[in-house]
């Protein structure tokens, strides 16, 4: 113990290391990239049940988290998440073998649980292609799955967790056997029905509500290993970071939306809107403020640019509507102030210029080691 915590107590980080901290965080030695080790990093039961470098899982972004940003979030040590979105099974099954082609890490899927004019996003087949592979995560957005999904998903092996930011949605998905949340907080980019609870008020509720078991993974804010720090110490197994990773060298974003989100650095950069449809009409998002936005009456251009639907795969050409919900590729193109660019209002500021998923890696955990050592405890309130 330092001369400074003998005369006010010990540490946080010695509480944590000596305890096991709050949901079971706690400061362990590094096991990859030895080589490199310079101290002592952040592992709570999730990353240390799925054998991370890191308690951290890159959000499940539909059209911009396709195989290669997985692949390499899970190669850097933390959890990749693949966004399935709209695609449909056969297109499912080629990211899956594409996904393991490039990684022996653990991986995750995100559905949405939707039918929209596109269709059912998630359907029982696209259910028996992940249990069939043994997806060793499988998360549900928007609305809950099946208890018989749950099942059929648990019984092949795969961890099963639900994305809200409701702590009763939360309990429901719990009772139908869910084994994680993923805790949507208001400053959560992409779809999000939560307005008001900010993200660590929102993890304490949920931590205080749902059996000690059940994973927590706070969304929205995190962006550093500072953020996943108080993530933690709020009461989660570890963050969902989503806008961080939009911007990195390996997502299928356009390159002008990773632009746009480096250059976001005001306070209202980002605002909640329902204006980008018809795809997916009257969904709640959190976004990157644009003309689309600021206008959302206007009625013109008919047609605001083009881009390929399942590329790689399909390659499915598509004319994208006035207020299209279909986010900007690296095949789109158009004009981006009439775009639909998800984005999280406090974790945008954290984007500086697109970095390698490595990169980003490496400094949340060298970030992660310096927060530890403040004591300072912040507001739940504040995101």
């Amino acid at each position: 113990m330092s001369t400074n915590e003998s005369k006010r107590g010990p540490s946080r980080r010695t509480v944590l290391s000596l305890a096991g901290g709050l949901a079971g965080a706690a400061i362990l030695p590094r096991t990859a990239r030895a080589s490199d080790y310079r101290g002592r990093d952040v592992h709570t039961r999730l990353s240390r049940e799925l054998g991370l470098r890191v308690p951290l899982a890159s959000a499940g972004m539909a059209f911009v988290a396709l195989p290669d940003l997985a692949a390499a979030v899970s190669n850097a040590g933390a959890l990749g998440v693949y966004g399935v979105g709209a695609d449909p099974p056969p297109v499912f099954a080629k990211r899956i073998a594409a996904i393991k082609e490039q990684t022996c890490g653990p991986f995750g899927v995100d559905f949405i649980v939707v039918t929209t004019p596109l269709g059912a996003f998630t359907t029982q087949e696209h259910i028996n292609i992940a249990a069939a592979a043994r997806v060793p995560v499988v998360v549900f957005h928007w609305n809950l799955p099946t208890r018989a999904w749950v099942s059929q998903l648990r019984a092949a092996g795969c961890r099963v967790w639900a994305q809200t930011g409701d702590v009763q949605v939360a309990l429901q998905a719990v009772a139908l056997g869910v084994d994680g949340i993923v805790a949507q907080g208001r400053s959560a980019g992409g779809h999000n029905r939560n307005s008001t609870i900010p993200t660590w008020r929102l993890v304490d509720r949920m931590r205080h509500a749902l059996p000690r078991e059940i994973f927590i993974l706070a969304a929205g804010g995190v962006a550093d290993g500072q953020s996943l720090v108080r993530a933690i110490r709020a009461g989660a197994d570890g963050g969902w970071a989503g806008t961080v990773f939009a911007a990195a060298t390996e997502s299928y974003a356009h390159p002008q939306y990773k632009a746009r989100l480096v250059a976001a650095q005001s306070a209202d950069a980002t605002q909640f809107t329902t204006v980008f449809g018809p795809e997916f009409p009257g969904a709640q998002q959190r976004v990157l403020s644009n003309r689309a936005t600021r206008q959302p009456g206007s009625t013109t251009p008919p047609t605001i640019g083009t881009t390929l639907l399942f590329p790689g795969v399909l390659n499915t050409p598509y004319t994208m509507p006035k207020h299209s919900a279909i986010v900007p590729t690296r095949d789109t193109r158009g004009d981006l102030e009439e775009m639909d660019m998800p984005a999280g209002a406090q974790s945008v500021s954290a984007v500086r210029r697109v970095r390698s998923v490595d990169d980003i890696i490496d400094d949340f955990i060298e970030d992660a080691r310096d927060a530890f050592d403040c004591d300072e405890d912040e507001s739940l309130d504040e995101d």
